[in-house]
């Protein structure tokens, strides 16, 4: 299939991101908090927190410190308080942009991100501004390599529930229904199947090129400054970046 895939952006921002792994992992252990708040440690009754663990093992968060986050959420629980905010603006060009945050304090996040997207030629937006560019999605991805034959891993992923699987040259994108997909990861691990990413996303249904060098510099670094935030867990666009931006 022609186009980027995601697992290109993603190695792209793994790679920048390698040097600061834990802030990476810092990342996850607020998403763990919230679910371990919302229904408690126990991964085996709590299927929000088995999907974060799942992000946690893609993004090679060793086991012990998946648990230490656990039993710290679990023993913070009333002591710190976060909550889940999103923000729905643009970037120069046009660019359509979505950040969800997790922060415990929603004044110092709010001036943070507007002073990001001001300072590099963006806007902030009102909710629901940009969210209808986008589809809500389960997003599998596992990576081309010996021993994945393409119509096996097809056959599997439908059995299991799955909308669509797309093929790259890297990579083989598996689409689910958002109250679906946890139970097409589990299907699909249970089979031996490994995920280098493993999350609900939102995907953009049409993508804006960005032509201007100025305009792209303004774009990639609006992008990377909301992804440096600690506070910020995922940042969706519908830019569509030169293959070297994505994959060096």
């Amino acid at each position: 299939m022609s186009g980027h895939s995601k697992w290109a952006n993603i190695k792209h921002k793994k790679g920048k991101a390698d040097a600061a792994r834990g802030k990476i992992f810092t990342k996850i252990g607020r998403e763990i908090a919230i679910a371990v708040k919302e229904g408690g440690g126990d991964p085996a009754v709590n299927g929000k927190l088995r999907d974060i663990i799942a992000k946690a093992k893609a993004n090679n968060m060793p086991n012990d410190s998946i648990t230490r986050s656990i039993k710290k959420a679990a023993g913070e629980m009333d002591n710190v308080v976060f909550e889940e905010i999103t923000y729905e603006g643009y970037a120069p060009g046009g660019v359509a942009v979505i950040c969800e945050i997790v922060t415990d304090n929603r004044n110092r996040t709010a001036s943070e991100i507007r002073h990001i997207f001001d300072k590099n030629g963006g806007s902030l937006g009102t909710t629901g501004s940009v969210g209808y560019m986008f589809d809500h999605k389960g997003l599998l991805i596992v990576e081309r390599g010996p021993g994945v034959d393409e119509e096996e891993l097809m056959m599997q992923a439908l059995d299991a529930g799955a909308e669509d699987m797309k093929t790259y040259d890297d990579s083989f994108e598996i689409l689910t229904a958002p109250n679906d997909f946890s139970a097409v990861r589990e299907a699909l691990e249970g089979q031996g199947i490994a995920f280098v990413s493993a999350e609900r996303s939102k995907l953009p249904q049409t993508t804006v090129e960005v032509d201007d060098a100025e305009t792209l510099e303004k774009v990639q670094k609006l992008l990377d400054m909301l992804d440096d935030n600690d506070d910020v867990m995922e940042v969706y666009h519908n830019a569509e970046l030169p293959e070297e931006e994505e994959e060096e």
